[in-house]
């Protein structure tokens, strides 16, 4: 991992460089955070990049900062994450900020969206749009500070049993699907489900749940879902891009020297960059293994896909009618794609 990351980290050194010389260097006083991940270390890309964030940012300040990795419940139960970094009780998580969509409706805009777009149009939003301002100030109101520091590239749509043919056959389903994604299998008679990714193979295996959607080709080979089911579907209409964060305490971030705040900044910078490129890199031979293993691959119909996207309509004008914040988000959000249609219809291939 480390030596994937060469080159983005020298990019990074040169960006905090010119903030300290090493006489400041010297003068801070070393700190250690204590991390709770949602996500197993093990886990390709969404757990190796928060398992090696300490490594990286140790490496950049010199030994004065340091993040430490806590696997799943270690520290706290993966669903109380959110909560015990607003309060204190945890220094910092490796998030996805969809998990707080509980608490706050419009979280999982931060995470994925929906028939959302793909990584660069994403990101140009979050970064230049006003999405990370707007998030800054939804997070600030818990004591949370969040950084930006994986994106993914597109998931599975979910492993099912049986081959779906029909919007039907999801009635009554007991599904294992997250974020705003699971508010649309609600809406069409699923029994939706937002279990720690942990939990979802034995669920799956139990019985306890019918199907499940748990992320890219790649992690799902190496969960063995194809153990418990061996009808895959695509797109992942529900997260075309995710992004995952790095959250810390409002009070800890503020007690971090300038230079330190940049580094733990500019790393992320650098995952960002370094996990969509991984990731896009390396579903194709998983699929194919996936197919070796005697999965069907299917892509949903377009009458299929078509519920998906009208349920997901109906699903947005509620939650934004039912909460401001959710209103906010979702017009900076509409806006920017409107604007962004003549760049992408001009200047890209179709």
């Amino acid at each position: 991992m480390m030596k994937r990351m060469c080159g983005a980290l020298a990019t990074a050194a040169l960006a905090v460089a010119a903030l300290a010389g090493p006489a400041e260097a010297a003068e801070e006083e070393s700190v250690t955070l204590q991390m709770q991940s949602v996500y197993p270390g093990s886990f390709p890309i969404v757990g190796e990049t928060g398992k090696s964030l300490g490594e990286r940012v140790k490496l950049l300040s010199g030994g004065t900062l340091d993040i430490e990795f806590h696997e799943p419940g270690a520290i706290v139960p993966a669903g109380e994450a959110w909560d015990a970094v607003s309060i204190g009780g945890v220094d910092a998580a490796w998030y996805s900020p969809g998990f707080a969509q509980g608490v706050i409706p419009s979280a999982a805009m931060f995470t994925a969206v929906p028939f959302g777009p793909r990584a660069p149009e994403y990101l140009a939003w979050y970064y230049y749009g006003g999405g990370k301002d707007l998030w800054r100030e939804i997070a600030g109101k818990h004591n949370i500070v969040s950084i930006l520091c994986t994106t993914l590239p597109p998931e599975a749509s979910g492993w099912f049993r049986e081959e779906i043919t029909s919007v039907d056959q999801l009635k009554g389903m007991k599904m294992r699907i997250f974020g705003l994604g699971a508010r649309v299998m609600e809406k069409l008679g699923a029994q939706a489900q937002t279990l720690p990714v942990g939990d979802t193979v034995p669920a799956l295996e139990l019985g306890t749940i019918d199907a499940a959607e748990v992320s890219m080709p790649s992690l799902d080979l190496g969960l063995g879902m194809q153990q418990y089911a061996d009808h895959y579907y695509f797109p992942g209409w529900h997260q075309q891009t995710s992004l995952f964060s790095l959250i810390v305490n409002k009070d800890v971030w503020d007690g971090l020297s300038e230079r330190q705040q940049a580094i733990v900044n500019e790393v992320c910078r650098a995952s960002v960059t370094d996990s969509i490129a991984r990731g896009e890199a390396t579903q194709f031979d998983a699929m194919q293994t996936l197919k070796e293993k005697g999965v069907t691959l299917h892509r949903w119909p377009d009458e299929i896909l078509d519920a998906y996207r009208q349920a997901w309509s109906e699903v947005a004008a509620e939650m934004a009618e039912n909460d401001a914040d959710f209103a906010r988000v979702w017009e900076s959000y509409k806006t920017f794609r409107k604007n962004y249609q003549i760049w992408e219809s001009m200047g890209y291939l179709d």
